[in-house]
């Protein structure tokens, strides 16, 4: 198992060793350059080893007691580091020099030249800290916009150091909570709408239920033959109350992340020709014209075929909803490369423009009345595009206002999903 060394044993580590390079450096460079004689040798290493150890000691004492964390700013804290740093130079040279020089003339220029250099050092350090402090200036006022609510803020990324990694994280954060809040607001319009909804369309079939069976309990109507239309009656409520609950559990579904799926190799036009027929009854009633056809090579598909079907409903059903008597509602299939093609059409009122990016969002209806007859329940065409797309398929409409609507969706004939939306995996 390996050691684990603290990080500040491994600061102090940098630190000594650190010096202890610089120090056999500089003798090294002292012997090529100079060629100096044992004994000027000697002299230097002991003039570098005591101001070695000594700028070590104060280094370590900096770092020890925190000298650099009591000022009040980082631009303070730079400052004291390169004063700290001049210092530590100075006292090396000028001490190395006491020792070498012979004249005190040279020594005294020495000194000056030193101050100056240190003097400039100072400078240019505080010059280009002012860079680093600024951008990190940037990085405080977007945080404290963001801790203010105002999740739009961004920072200027420049440059290429670790400032500059902490400016695109700290961007990419504030992306990502941006997101959620956008989320979160949608999460709760959609509770809203699901109250509202809940409030409205479940309450209607349960008031028309109550009522139908309280008059049967109360013994008012004692006629066989209407006792058997209210029963009908009541029980169409039903269907229709269950309808509306195996709604809510697919959108429960979706938000959890996916619907379950029980492929298997089935006719699409079978499903079409069933599907067809189920609302020939209603078509007929509204004098709408209801026709189909099939292009060669669509079957078979694979696909969960009471899924499939219900989407082909929601679709059927919302075009008869929206097209006036003598109208055309058409359903087509045709092969799309690897993928079936199947196209519900009607000749209704059509989608506005402000409408059509919202029509497959749940509980959105283009009407705002709550009208079952014209608006349903505002999930069939979100649940169509719940079910379309965990097929692995893509699903859109086409539409101008007095011109129909034309909803198209793509089924790959060759579906490869993940088990979690297979049933038994």
């Amino acid at each position: 198992m390996a050691m684990r060394i603290s990080p500040s044993l491994n600061a102090v580590l940098r630190l000594l060793g650190g010096v202890l390079v610089i120090a056999a450096t500089s003798l090294g460079v002292f012997y090529l350059v100079m060629q100096p004689p044992l004994g000027d040798l000697g002299h230097m290493a002991q003039s570098l080893s005591l101001t070695a150890l000594v700028s070590g000691l104060i280094g370590y004492a900096a770092y020890r007691f925190g000298w650099m964390e009591r000022f009040p700013g980082l631009r303070w804290t730079l400052l004291g580091g390169y004063a700290l740093a001049s210092l530590l130079t100075f006292f090396n040279v000028w001490v190395t020099a006491r020792l070498m020089f012979a004249s005190q003339h040279d020594l005294l220029l020495g000194t000056i030249l030193l101050l100056f250099a240190g003097g400039i050092a100072m400078v240019l350090g505080v010059f280009i800290s002012n860079t680093v402090t600024d951008r990190i200036r940037s990085l405080e006022a977007a945080a404290r916009q963001i801790q203010a609510g105002d999740l739009s803020a961004r920072v200027p990324v420049s440059g290429k150091d670790e400032v500059a990694d902490l400016a695109r994280t700290f961007n990419q954060m504030a992306t990502r909570l941006q997101e959620a809040e956008a989320k979160q607001r949608e999460l709760d319009a959609l509770r809203r709408d699901l109250v509202a909804w809940a409030g409205h369309d479940l309450r209607t079939p349960l008031t028309g239920i109550r009522v139908l069976v309280e008059a049967l309990a109360d013994g008012i109507i004692g006629d066989p033959e209407t006792s058997q239309r209210y029963l009908q009656q009541a029980k169409k409520q039903t269907d229709l109350l269950a309808f509306l609950v195996e709604d809510l559990f697919i959108v429960s579904q979706l938000e959890a992340g996916g619907i379950p799926l029980n492929l298997e190799p089935a006719s699409l036009s079978d499903l079409i020709s069933d599907t067809l027929e189920s609302f020939s009854a209603q078509a007929a009633g509204q004098e709408v014209g209801l026709e189909g056809s099939v292009s060669t090579g669509v079957d078979t598909v694979m696909m969960d075929v009471q899924r499939i079907g219900r989407v082909l409903n929601n679709l059927v059903g919302n075009a008869l909803r929206h097209t006036p008597a003598g109208g055309r509602v058409t359903v087509q299939a045709a092969p799309d490369g690897e993928a079936v093609r199947v196209t519900v059409s009607d000749t209704g009122e059509g989608i506005l423009d402000t409408d059509l990016p919202h029509v497959f969002k749940r509980f959105y209806r283009g009407e705002k009345s709550r009208s079952r007859k014209t608006g349903g329940s505002g999930l069939g065409l979100a649940i169509a595009k719940g079910i379309v797309e965990a097929h692995g398929g893509q699903i859109r409409v086409d539409s101008s206002p007095g011109e129909g609507a034309r909803f198209i969706f793509t089924l790959s004939k060759k579906t490869d999903l993940s088990s979690k939306n297979r049933e038994g995996d």
